[in-house]
């Protein structure tokens, strides 16, 4: 058992605490979170992004999802701490663990600046019948981590409209009248990259997620920013008061100032503020419980988003082919490290213009450590790659021009005829998934049948959404779009397709204890063609990077999917060729040429 685990017993028993919840979230509900907010990895040991922990006096239970169940294992084993994978039969929701754990007159506590609303308003409506009393005020952890990082504070800067397409006066504009149209006097934001997005404001703060730690009332059309001195330079301050945006540089504030909030109705969401924030609003106030309006202006990308996407993606097609190139070169030697990847990958795309770090840890993943989806390297636990089976690579960086996400599957030589199969699966559903023509409004339940029938025909499944939206230079998974074909409330992600709206294609493999495999393209929904049925649209591709066709059966993929399949890497080809020469443009020209 770990130690930390003892130690935040003991600190429950001080506190008369029955049963302690620990989420992954920050004060925002951050998907990502900074190194002062990883309680879960600091107690348990488990370092995936999704999860929560909740913890009596004789039990302890880890809920994670789908990608993160191989990993999981792993990491828990030996920590006194059981893994409860989510949606698996028999796993029970944690609301009713908690109920079970609670004895009569019970107490269960939490930190509420880390839990949300919504969550906690259910947890409170679950316990109600059983005297269970609760305690939002407790930050355990913080009494025995010793060397807890500090929260980061960055510097913003101003995203020109060269970049953002739309002056933040205008989306202001555009906000008030919503909340106007909803009959909201008051708003809260409390989610990083819906304020970074509105301002037109980027930093630092989470590693990979160019945000900055703030809340944003408004409160009768006057707005209200919380957040601190360090990230507010001169240029800044003077930009936000153009914006008839005061500051408030106390960023706790914002819970003495919802206390006294004079509005009589308040729009915001549930799942997307904390408890703390929650429970300041006074009584009487009307809740207007519904998804911010900025969720969904901000992820259709206008006319200057899409264009410079396009350039993003060429930039980063072009490293992650040059690092392909590389890759395929020194592999045989066998002194490749998963490791080594990533610093070379890094290396690479550092020297593209307008390159500001990565959008997410990179995963770089050789043999059976690619059957953990999100399992990523370190220096300090590295793996040798070997001349054959399959190496995984899924990476993404961040530009002015935008946010990149790729995923591909390379081979590292000889192949088993299951490595081919599952590389083959995930490429023709990629391939189909890319080509769907659909009516306007469709939503990406519908749409993600056509990527997993490969799979279902041969009784095989992958245990993560094919698509996720994805921000413009903001976080590398947004709301409220993204193809699933099971329904995850908390996701929300359900949001129908319109033209702007830019989401991956990711269908993988994974077989535990072998290889796993992934492809991985960015789309843009575009307009088609209208008739008296509607608008039709279809999807864009904007990632560049050949797929390795020698990794391929070609022998079960139909004439329509090897006429995809070459029609894009022909676009690679035409697209990426001018800029690269001599052995890199004949090594592409080779991997592009058709099946």
């Amino acid at each position: 058992m770990k130690k930390e685990l003892t130690l935040l017993r003991e600190a429950m028993k001080e506190n008369n605490i029955d049963v302690y919840l620990i989420t992954m979230d920050d004060d925002h509900q951050s998907e990502y979170v900074g190194e002062y907010y990883k309680e879960i990895a600091f107690i348990s040991g488990f370092t995936g992004s999704a999860g929560k922990l909740a913890v009596t006096m004789e039990d302890a239970g880890l809920w994670t999802d789908g990608r993160y169940f191989v990993q999981a294992e792993r990491q828990l084993s030996g920590s006194g701490i059981r893994l409860m994978p989510m949606g698996r039969p028999g796993t029970p929701e944690i609301s009713d663990f908690i109920a079970a754990s609670l004895p009569k007159g019970g107490c269960l506590g939490f930190n509420g600046s880390c839990v949300s609303y919504s969550e906690a308003l259910k947890l409170s409506e679950k316990l109600s019948g059983k005297n269970i009393s609760i305690r939002q005020d407790l930050n355990l952890p913080d009494g025995f981590w010793k060397d807890r990082p500090k929260k980061a504070v960055t510097p913003c800067y101003i995203l020109s409209e060269c970049y953002s397409g739309k002056a933040a006066g205008d989306k202001i504009k555009d906000l008030l009248n919503e909340l106007s149209a909803m009959g909201a006097e008051a708003h809260l934001i409390s989610t990083l990259d819906d304020i970074a997005w509105l301002l037109n404001l980027r930093a630092a703060d989470i590693p990979y997620n160019p945000v900055f730690r703030a809340f944003l009332l408004i409160d009768n059309g006057r707005l209200r920013l919380y957040t601190e001195e360090g990230h507010l330079s001169s240029e800044v301050k003077e930009y936000l008061k153009s914006l008839k945006v005061s500051v408030d540089t106390e960023e706790d504030h914002i819970y003495r100032d919802l206390k006294k909030l004079s509005a009589k109705s308040i729009l915001l969401e549930s799942s997307a503020i904390n408890a703390a924030a929650g429970y300041s609003i006074p009584e009487g106030v009307r809740i207007i419980d519904r998804m911010m309006p900025t969720v969904r202006m901000k992820s259709v990308k206008n006319s200057t988003e899409m264009e410079n996407l396009r350039k993003a993606h060429l930039k980063d097609g072009l490293a992650l082919t040059r690092f392909m190139y590389w890759f395929k070169k020194q592999v045989s030697s066998g002194k490749l490290t998963e490791w080594s990847c990533v610093e070379k990958l890094h290396e690479i795309r550092s020297g593209a213009e307008g390159f500001l770090g990565e959008s997410f840890e990179t995963i770089s993943a050789y043999g059976a450590n690619a059957a953990m989806c999100h399992y990523s390297p370190s220096k300090e636990l590295d793996t040798p790659i070997e001349p054959k089976g399959l190496y995984l690579v899924d990476s993404g960086g961040q530009y002015y021009e935008g946010t990149t996400d790729v995923t591909r599957t390379w081979s590292c030589g000889p192949l088993t005829d299951q490595e081919r199969l599952s590389l083959t699966l995930s490429v023709i559903s990629n391939m189909r998934l890319a080509d769907a023509r659909f009516l306007e409004g469709t939503s990406g339940a519908a749409l993600d049948y056509i990527a997993r029938e490969p799979f279902w025909r041969r009784g095989l499944n992958y245990d993560h959404g094919t698509g996720h939206g994805v921000g413009y230079l903001l976080n590398v998974h947004e709301r409220p779009v993204g193809i699933r074909y099971k329904a995850v409330p908390e996701r929300q992600d359900q949001w129908p397709f319109s033209e702007g709206m830019f989401v991956s294609d990711e269908p993988g493999l994974y077989i535990e204890g072998s290889h796993g495999v992934r492809t991985e393209n960015m789309l843009m929904c575009v307009n088609d063609y209208k008739n008296e049925y509607g608008q039709f649209c279809r999807f864009e591709v904007y990632t560049l990077c050949p797929i390795d066709k020698y990794a391929l059966d070609a022998s079960i993929m139909d004439e329509r999917d090897k006429r995809l399949f070459n029609a894009y890497q022909e676009k690679v080809l035409a697209e990426l060729s001018p800029f690269l020469k001599g052995e890199e443009l004949c090594w592409l020209q080779d991997i592009c040429a058709p099946l």
